[in-house]
């Protein structure tokens, strides 16, 4: 298995693992603000942590694949770049001298 195969895998590793803890704090995070949380403090820390070297290690193989990182958005968002549509484009009319 070449390098960059393995860096394919580790990087798909990585979003599982990481897709995996968020669903699993978002499964246990009570819908009540006043009802008191299942897990300790210490694990929290613990979670939170382990997001930050998933994270980590995803930017890394990122820069060794020479690839962006994607960056999470909103759909509210304003997007970076308006896409024109193609009807809106009109034609340069040709010129008499020509």
């Amino acid at each position: 298995m070449s390098d960059e195969d393995q860096n394919a895998t580790e990087r798909e590793i990585m979003m599982v693992m990481r897709k995996v803890l968020t669903q699993i704090i978002k499964d246990l995070t009570p819908s009540d603000r006043d009802a008191a949380h299942p897990l300790t403090p210490q694990t929290i820390d613990d979670v939170r942590s382990c997001l930050g070297m998933i994270a980590s290690r995803e930017r890394e193989l990122a820069e060794l694949a020479g690839m962006a990182m994607q960056k999470p958005y909103y759909a509210d968002d304003e997007p970076p770049a308006k896409v024109a549509p193609i009807d809106s484009i009109g034609r340069v009319p040709k010129r008499d001298d020509d």
